[in-house]
């Protein structure tokens, strides 16, 4: 992010403001984006403290000065605030200290959208001091577009990147135009500057043809470069296989014939009259075949009243009583096996979870699943704030892989238990607003994905609650960059509703 700075702020809390801009570092690695320290807008006596022109939206940052610290700031838009139980008093006109703030905000992002009417999305950050430990704001502020926070480097990134969360990218005129809208004594930024702070750059058309009508080139018709032939296939001629002679066929020793050669039709008859030529066959005694089994020994004879007994009989018989004896004992293992296999079955398939899965012609490959009862630990943005007020009774969590149309997706699932139904109605209405945070994938955390895991930066969306259980579904490509409206990853999100998740 690059800061500009173009008056004195006009809050006590402007150097903590400053600070944490500041560390988020040149150039888009973190967020990128333009900060406008201490802008006048035309029309406007005094100035604000910051507003920050990201790629994917606008922060107003307005400063508000708090008579003392604080450990715990209540900091509702429409009501009362209260530091550490006493409630904040002012005049009559303001409900708390953020009135003045927020109507300046308010004016401010009109005449943005008069003056450029492509502005994205337009937030507002209250930057509350000299210090406050912990902001709460009521679950149905945290699901519009202001923030009350205290403005570490962590707390601002945390607005930030929730806050601006338009679907596309601002690009390099959009973004100059706002400068000129907000500043017109602010320095001129290139090109250059502004794409290497995430603003989306513009591609120049490609110039027409101007040649005259007279110019030998106008007559000439606009061709392409035809393509290269196919390389024709090599062809390879392989002589005639010749029919396998029998070993039975050689009689005698003598020179190898010559090699066979192709012999049309109308040569048939020779070759019979050939074969009646041939002087008479001497019987012979056959040829030794070329493979022989070996010679097993005799077996002694038993010699009976001059009779020799032959052992076949007894060979018989003694080969009955082995197979005998082995069909016995194998049926006794298998009657072994088959009763001792009820004690283990029910125990594998009462703790064992599905694997796979197919739902609406998607093949689901579960990567990791697991369930417990904390939380908090496992969300992130502000849905993580919400939980430390109203902590779910129990998580449940899978990740999966999935093939959609060819490619390959993944799917984050997470199921949340709270005490009542209340609750969780409040608090699937509030996750259901983009950029609210969520809960961090399984597979993720535990680094269970082989190859490089998925980001669910611009995932698509599903959710759904009954009860007091709400279950969220997140799916993005993992091959690629996602978008959050693309119809093959919406069936994904949606078909993950259906999966079973442990416990």
């Amino acid at each position: 992010m690059r800061l500009v700075r173009l008056a004195q702020q006009p809050s006590r809390v402007a150097d903590d403001i400053r600070a944490a801009l500041a560390s988020l570092g040149r150039g888009n690695t973190v967020v990128g984006g333009v900060a406008l320290i201490g802008v006048s807008p035309p029309g406007f006596a005094q100035p604000v403290d910051a507003v920050v022109l990201l790629p994917r939206g606008v922060l107003i940052v307005v400063g508000v000065d708090l008579p003392d610290p604080a450990m715990r700031l209540h900091a509702p838009l429409t009501g009362q605030w209260k530091a550490d139980g006493w409630p904040l008093v002012g005049t009559e006109d303001t409900v708390n200290p953020a009135t003045e703030a927020l109507a300046t905000s308010e004016k401010i992002a009109r005449h943005l959208r008069d003056t450029e009417p492509s502005t994205t999305t337009i937030g507002t950050i209250v930057a509350v001091g000299p210090y406050v430990e912990q902001v709460d704001q009521p679950p149905a502020d945290l699901a519009g577009a202001v923030r009350v926070l205290h403005p570490t480097p962590t707390a601002m990134l945390a607005a930030t990147v929730s806050l601006a969360s338009a679907s596309q990218p601002s690009t390099v005129v959009q973004a100059r135009a706002m400068l000129a809208a907000l500043a017109e004594n602010a320095p001129a930024l290139s090109d250059e500057v502004l794409a290497a702070e995430g603003f989306a750059p513009v591609l120049l058309a490609e110039p027409e043809r101007t040649e005259p009508v007279d110019s030998p080139l106008h007559v000439i018709p606009p061709t392409v470069p035809a393509e290269h032939p196919p390389a024709k296939a090599k062809i390879v001629r392989t002589p005639p296989r010749t029919p396998p002679v029998a070993v039975a066929n050689v009689r005698r020793p003598g020179p190898p014939p010559p090699p066979p050669q192709a012999r049309p039709p109308q040569q048939a008859p020779q070759r019979h009259q050939a074969q009646q030529l041939q002087p008479p066959r001497q019987p012979q005694a056959p040829a030794k075949p070329a493979f022989q089994l070996p010679k097993l020994p005799k077996l002694p004879t038993l010699m009976k009243d001059g009779k020799p007994v032959r052992w076949l009989p007894f060979a018989a018989v003694g080969l009955l009583l082995v197979l005998l004896v082995s069909a016995v004992l194998v049926a006794s293992n298998q009657d072994g096996s088959e009763a001792a296999a009820p004690e283990q079955g029910p125990s594998q398939t009462t703790t064992a979870a599905p694997t796979g899965q197919n739902v609406d012609g998607m093949g689901f490959s579960q990567v990791a699943a697991e369930g417990g009862t904390q939380c908090t630990p496992h969300a992130f943005g502000d849905t993580k704030t919400v939980l430390e007020t109203t902590p779910c009774s129990r998580l449940r969590r899978a990740s999966f892989e999935v093939s959609v149309d060819g490619r390959r997706a993944a799917v984050t699932l997470a199921a949340l238990d709270f005490p009542n139904a209340e609750q969780a109605e409040t608090f699937k209405q509030f996750v259901d607003f983009p950029g609210n945070g969520g809960i961090t994938d399984l597979a993720v955390e535990t680094q269970r994905w082989t190859g490089r895991p998925p980001t669910f930066s611009g995932a698509a969306y599903a959710s759904t609650g009954a009860q007091s259980s709400v279950l969220i579904a997140q799916a993005c490509w993992l091959d690629g960059p996602s978008t959050s409206d693309d119809p093959g990853l919406g069936r994904a999100a949606k078909a993950g509703l259906t999966m079973q998740l442990p416990g």
